[in-house]
């Protein structure tokens, strides 16, 4: 007998034993699972290194490995249900091959979803100088994980006609209760979620609270914001109650920011000297920009004084304060020198005998 004839006869030999046959399906899968790894890794990852971003090399590793024990394991199954098993114990192999192929699909979403999220995280988070969607991001991610289990576990469930409805049901009753007993912490995530989208305010912006306190904003997070005050301490609030509270954000819209200063003279003063005295100290001043100029506006006769406005801008939020100090010290300087008063608030009492 020559070696073709025996290879023929042993190749026929395996073919119509069920064993052989099933070992040698067995073995088919998983070298077509050995091949499917090697384009991956030759082709698909070699492609995805040649890109830019990291992106596809993520999801092709992320991916590679899934699909590999997949393939082995629909092998076993084809393999095994080849050798004709019945009854009993081919009804729970076939449950037990479904469930583990579930969890691979599972995994393999989990993996896709999770990158998915992070390229789009990452981006989000460049662009922004809140901390919120760096918080939001992991956060994403467990939410999305906890969803793709309960998924692939109620299916997993099915799989082994299990009634889901009663589970549906008490998880639904559970979830309220959680929901009741945490709603404080779940009004304060949808308060951050809602500054997130609103832009509302970022990293670094000054802020007057409802309160009237003026802050700098420090960190957005997740359930709070923090908010750091002038003398260096830390004002911590929860986001429900900074997504319903009147909050002026100091800092936008960006550009040139307007300083305001109120004076108040005596009445025996000349309007006109007034408004030209305080021109002048706005003019003199080098933080204030000529463009817009300087104005000022008499608005008021007041009690004791007639009340002037004086308006006029600089380039940044920061030079405010120096600036409004600066002003002052100059008007009282002007005024003292073109003979200017300011008057006390002053009461004419009158002695009836």
């Amino acid at each position: 007998m020559t070696i073709t004839g025996f290879a023929i006869d042993v190749f026929n030999f395996a073919i119509n034993s069920t064993y052989l046959y099933a070992l040698f399906m067995f073995i088919v899968f998983v070298i077509a699972a050995k091949i499917l790894s090697f384009t991956f890794e030759k082709i698909v990852l070699s492609y995805a290194a040649k890109t830019k971003t990291t992106f596809d090399d993520d999801i092709a590793e992320a991916l590679k490995n899934p699909i590999y024990y997949l393939i082995i394991v629909i092998g076993v199954y084809f393999s095994v249900n080849s050798i004709g098993i019945e009854g009993n114990i081919n009804l729970y192999f076939e449950r037990i091959i479904k469930s583990i192929i579930t969890l691979m699909v599972a995994v393999a979403s989990y993996r896709t979803i999770n990158i998915f999220v992070d390229a789009f995280g990452r981006k989000v988070a460049k662009s922004t100088k809140t901390t919120l969607d760096d918080e939001m991001v992991p956060l994403i991610k467990t939410l999305i994980k906890i969803g793709v289990l309960v998924i692939a576990l109620l299916q997993i469930l099915t799989i082994w006609d299990f009634e889901i409805t009663p589970i549906l049901a008490s998880a639904g009753i559970a979830g309220f209760a959680v929901a009741f007993a945490a709603k404080d912490t779940i009004s304060n995530f949808f308060g951050g979620l809602s500054l997130y989208v609103d832009r509302t305010f970022k990293k670094g912006d000054r802020v007057v609270l409802s309160s009237g306190e003026m802050v700098i904003v420090e960190e957005v997070g997740v359930r709070s914001t923090k908010f750091k005050t002038f003398d260096s301490s830390t004002i911590i609030i929860p986001n429900a109650e900074i997504a319903n509270a009147k909050v002026e954000n100091l800092s936008w819209p960006p550009g040139n920011k307007k300083v305001k200063i109120k004076v108040g003279v005596d009445y025996n003063s000349d309007t006109d000297k007034v408004k030209k005295a305080l021109l002048l100290v706005a003019k003199n001043n080098t933080a204030v920009l000529a463009d817009p100029a300087p104005s000022v506006f008499f608005t008021e006769m007041g009690d004791s004084s007639l009340n002037f406005l004086l308006i006029c801008h600089v380039k940044k939020i920061e030079e405010i304060f120096s600036t409004k100090d600066a002003l002052n010290t100059a008007i009282i300087k002007q005024f003292r020198k073109d003979k200017i008063n300011i008057p006390f608030p002053t009461r004419t009492i009158y002695n009836v005998k």
